[in-house]
């Protein structure tokens, strides 16, 4: 058992390392436009801004019957982020651990791992997880964070628009259009921990369209174990992204190219190392929100992990949605996708994904109408058909109505139905990768579901305090089990049900017109077991690791019109298996904005504790999480002002 325990916990935590190239940046100077004042503008102003991650279409958020929460490109800049999981740190709906210098574990509503499995994660409408687990490769999602727009993350299902896998939340990372981002600007940073540096160019094209090339490299030093021994984890990572938008006499094109390369340091195994490039092309038709929206795009991504496997993996993805015009309170949406993959996985000593080689493929269907009732009250009802080839025909219903009781009231309820099809670690995983295994993927290892029962509030109080709220049920089944065999080896199985209870809740509170808090608390009650018919001696500790209880608390200060103060307070309970202490982290970033595009920064994070773990096992190999202080200096036009830069929930 103990032997099982050593190789589960050297999957678990190298199977989603990243890997590494570098893409270098001249930093040239340019004239800037002036960034809007957004701390002048009412929340009710703010409040105005869309989404489409909860209807597949723009919608207001005050108006959205689900639990979102928008980071803005505004936020992300005042907060010294400089990567993207650290920007996702911003949302109080989100549990975001970092493992070590380039990991990261990222979830919504439980189940945190690094090999978390139940969080769909999109890029400009590319899905971005991998089908060699159903999670994301953290380490691998590098992007220059000026070209943002915004990041939408919602939690709770979203399967019945987005498919298999958005089973406890979506993240929706919407980057600018090229219009939007004319001139040059240049980006060099250092600290204690890290360095790096972008360049971005962009011009227009046509009248109304622009094109931008962009690049981006990032150094990591490593961490250090809690033991004090050199974790050996330290890396480079860069990216390089080229994109293009224009109208014509027959609809709106959009066409991005991305590239990502890492080297990396892989503990006790020598350097890891990843290659990826992605194609998205899109074109849409229609007066105002687009009544026809087609999408192709192609990845194809190179991982190496010595000592444990290599892959190639080819992805080919097609997607089509149409708005018909329909009676006037009725909003119909429908569309299809079809999506292949072929991987090819070198496999080791260490373990095995057998056969190498599989073709996967997903085809669906989906048809969603919204139903407006009476004035402010508004029922939506949809479902998607999703085949796969492991289990075949999924079905999954969903039912959200909204009510609008007032002009700054909005009450909402959800039903949903989720599953998580089956990855290729459920199935033909081994471990070792030659007889005699020792933990083998389940030959009937059944689809993972989920129904969730969903219930919020979103009020604008006083003209200077607005809220949200949800309170929240997740009924699970089949979860996935480590089961005991005769021979005391193992099989990967469905072994495990329960539900998680839990509260969403944040705020804002404009307390003067240069200053505003914003705050965030998440509860989770996890109740998950081991079915009576399961022979599991793990239970739900393989699932994940979580705080009962996790809260932020943050400050925006703006020190007349050029120059900005935050300060944020974060709280992360104790991970209960294994132990983790909790932890309060106080991050700071200091700004200088001028006319002539200069911009100045110095960021803090974990300011008063010297270091933490905020991952893995404190008594063997997991990563101190230490202080480190950073100045940026940027120099050029960050982009157009947006019409609004923060949302209320």
């Amino acid at each position: 058992m103990k032997s099982l325990r050593s190789s589960w916990a050297t999957l678990v935590t190298n199977v989603c390392y990243g890997c590494g190239i570098l893409i270098a940046g001249a930093l040239t100077p340019a004239h800037a436009t002036e960034p809007v004042d957004f701390a002048n503008l009412s929340l009710e102003q703010l409040t105005a801004i869309d989404v489409t991650s909860v209807s597949r279409r723009p919608e207001s958020l005050e108006n959205a019957p689900a639990s979102v929460f928008v980071i803005t490109a505004d936020e992300i800049r005042r907060s010294g982020a400089r990567s993207l999981p650290e920007a996702l740190r911003l949302a109080p709906n989100l549990l975001v651990a970092r493992v070590d210098a380039n990991a990261w574990a990222i979830s919504a509503r439980g189940f945190n791992n690094s090999i978390g499995n139940k969080l769909l994660v999109m890029l400009d409408g590319r899905t971005i997880y991998t089908p060699l687990y159903s999670g994301v490769f953290w380490d691998a999602q590098d992007i220059p964070l000026a070209d943002i727009e915004r990041i939408e993350v919602v939690s709770g299902p979203g399967a019945t628009l987005w498919g298999t896998n958005a089973m406890n939340g979506v993240i929706n990372v919407i980057t600018r259009s090229a219009a939007e981002t004319p001139g040059t600007l240049a980006k060099a940073e250092g600290g204690t921990r890290s360095r790096g540096g972008s360049l971005r160019y962009g011009a227009g094209l046509g009248e109304d369209g622009g094109y931008r090339v962009s690049g981006r490299f990032l150094n990591v030093d490593g961490t250090s174990t809690a033991r004090g021994a050199p974790a050996g984890d330290g890396g480079t990572i860069g990216d390089g992204t080229i994109r293009a938008d224009w109208s014509g006499s027959r609809g709106r094109w959009t066409l991005i190219g991305n590239g990502v390369g890492a080297d990396d340091a892989q503990p006790m195994s020598g350097r890891k190392r990843l290659g990826e490039g992605s194609l998205v092309a899109r074109w849409s038709a229609g007066e105002g929100a687009p009544d026809i929206t087609a999408q192709a795009y192609y990845d194809h991504i190179h991982r190496n992990e010595p000592g444990l496997f290599r892959e190639n993996l080819d992805v080919v993805d097609l997607e089509f949605q149409h708005a018909p015009h329909t009676p006037p309170r009725h909003h119909l949406l429908w569309g299809g996708d079809y999506r292949a993959a072929f991987d090819h996985v070198g496999n080791s000593p260490a373990l095995a994904f057998l056969p190498a080689d599989r073709r996967l493929q997903w085809l669906s269907l989906f048809a969603q109408d919204e139903i407006a009732l009476a004035t402010g009250l508004e029922v939506t009802a949809g479902a998607r058909l999703e085949t796969n080839v492991y289990t075949g025909v999924a079905v999954l219903p969903g039912i959200r109505i909204g009510w609008s009781p007032g002009t700054r009231q909005f009450v909402w309820a959800a039903v949903a139905h989720a599953v998580r099809a089956p990855s290729r670690l459920d199935r033909d995983l081994y471990v070792p990768g030659q007889p005699p295994f020792l933990l083998k993927g389940g030959p009937d290892f059944e689809s993972e579901t989920a129904n969730a029962y969903e219930a919020g509030w979103r009020g604008q109080v006083t003209d200077a305090l607005s809220c949200s709220a949800t309170l929240f049920r997740q009924s699970y089944d089949d979860l996935r089990s480590i089961e005991e065999l005769a021979d005391s080896s193992y099989v990967l199985g469905n072994g495990i049900h329960g539900h998680v209870d839990g509260i969403e809740a944040w705020g804002f509170w404009r307390i003067a017109i240069p200053w505003r808090l914003s705050a965030g608390w998440t509860v989770l009650r996890e109740r998950l077991a081991v079915r009576p018919d399961s022979h599991d001696p793990f239970g739900p500790r393989s699932l994940g690791n979580d705080p009962a209880n996790q809260w932020t608390l943050r400050s925006d200060l703006d020190l007349g019109d050029h120059a900005d103060l935050d300060v944020s307070l974060r709280r992360i309970g104790v991970l209960p298996n294994p132990h983790v202490p909790g932890y309060t982290a106080v991050d700071a970033h200091a700004g200088v904005r001028m006319p002539s595009g200069f911009d100045l920064g110095v960021s803090g994070t974990n300011l008063f504790d010297a270091h933490h773990v905020e991952f893995g096992n404190p008594t063997t190999t997991a990563s101190e999480i230490d202080r480190s202080i950073s100045l940026a200096h940027r120099r050029g036009r960050p982009g157009l002002p947006r019409r609004h830069q923060r949302a209320w929930g």
